[in-house]
């Protein structure tokens, strides 16, 4: 009889909520569903704003290793027989010690790399409005000059000593990471391109997110509008996206809530654009409920983004994606199949775009897109994938 792994899930969560924990979350049910043992181990970042002078200042120490983190994750393993550690995030209370705590034990571990900051600081490859990879061409140092890290030179500092400490260890040679696609991997190998070896290329593993399957309304009517599902903020496109359905007049719905809201309200107020709706910040099941009868899900992200979640979640609600053509965002759209491609900076590229898939056979590309969400990112076809790093990892 088969032995199901007993696996340790561990997430640091950011003050605001964002995919990874959506991730989390699905990947910790797939493994339930399937007969395996889950525990959770987390910190939230709001315990900051609780913290006195002196713990802040001992944060600076705790960002590369916390103690209290690398004892109590080692207790869990001993306790629960854990047998895998799943890390997803680490920053900024969890600290790389997670790693050690499972070293230490003698069992396999796993990080999903869900951003860019083993390479970048900020994590995005993303700066003044543009891509940037000045990291990898010139030396992480220089992310210190611009500030890269939420615009502060001591934060940014941190972060490099961070990371510099923890490469030097030889930390991140002993994991195995899993990378959303194969574009992530190739970034995440830069590392190796100088004298020394970082991480064990044989130990990387790519395997895209997922999401369970929608249950769709019965005999739900397509309507006349389009849907942007995501964070209000710059690196989104929202810049790209207003200007687009200012000059084309189409239905727009806006979901999501951000730093750019306000903004954002005041563009469509200026310009008296009736036809651009903002719905602020909904729940999962009314986001569903409105994509499910939009024309397309439209994705103008301005950096790479390292998956794409409202992408597949498009696809399992049946609905094509107009995504612009950078990084993983364009990689997951089959154009013409599965949706459409536009130049991913330009207003005007984008409205060609629209004009362009109203031509296609709606009733086709909500098949192909749907067929491609039971292909690639279903429950089942991802669990055969995680099945398989798991019992790799453990050889």
């Amino acid at each position: 009889m088969e032995h199901k792994k007993n696996v340790l899930i561990v997430h640091n969560y950011y003050q605001q909520p964002g995919g990874e924990d959506t991730v989390v979350a699905n990947e910790m049910k797939l493994l339930k569903d399937h007969g395996h043992k889950v525990y959770l181990y987390t910190r939230n970042n709001s315990e900051i704003k609780t913290y006195s002078i002196i713990q802040k200042l001992g944060m600076c120490f705790n960002t590369f290793f916390s103690i209290k983190t690398y004892h109590e994750v080692r207790d869990i393993i001993i306790k629960e027989k854990i047998d895998i550690l799943h890390v997803h995030n680490t920053l900024n209370l969890i600290s790389p010690s997670v790693y050690y705590a499972g070293f230490s034990c003698q069992i396999p571990v796993i990080q999903t790399m869900h951003n860019f900051r083993l390479l970048c600081p900020a994590a995005t490859f993303y700066r003044d409005g543009h891509i940037c990879e000045n990291c990898i061409s010139r030396g992480i140092m220089c992310s210190i000059k611009n500030k890269c890290y939420r615009n502060s030179r001591i934060q940014t500092i941190a972060s490099v000593m961070n990371l510099i400490l923890h490469k030097s260890l030889g930390s991140y040679r002993r994991v195995n990471f899993i990378c959303l696609t194969e574009f992530n991997k190739d970034k995440l190998l830069y590392l190796n391109s100088g004298r020394k070896e970082i991480i064990d290329e044989s130990r990387v593993y790519i395997k895209p997110n997922f999401t369970f399957d929608v249950i769709k309304k019965q005999n739900i009517n397509q309507e006349d509008y389009y849907v942007f599902v995501g964070r209000l903020e710059e690196i989104k496109g929202t810049k790209v996206l207003l200007k687009a359905f200012k000059e084309n007049k189409k239905k727009l719905l806006i979901i999501g809530d951000g730093e750019q809201r306000n903004t954002i309200e005041k563009y469509i107020s200026y310009h008296k654009l009736q036809n651009i709706t903002m719905t602020g910040q909904v729940s999962h099941d009314q986001v569903n409920d409105i994509v499910q009868k939009a024309k397309a899900l439209i994705v103008p992200s301005q950096w790479y983004e390292t998956f794409g979640m409202v992408i597949i979640e498009a696809y399992a609600n049946s609905v094509p994606v107009i995504a612009g053509n950078i990084g993983n965002i364009g990689m997951l759209v089959d154009n013409g199949e599965t949706g459409c491609i536009f130049k991913y900076n330009s207003w005007k590229s984008l409205n060609r775009i629209l004009e362009r898939i109203e031509i296609y056979n709606s009733m086709q590309l909500k098949e192909k897109s749907y067929q491609t969400f039971c292909d690639k990112y279903s429950e089942e076809s991802n669990y055969t994938i995680l099945k398989g790093i798991y019992e790799n990892v453990r050889k």
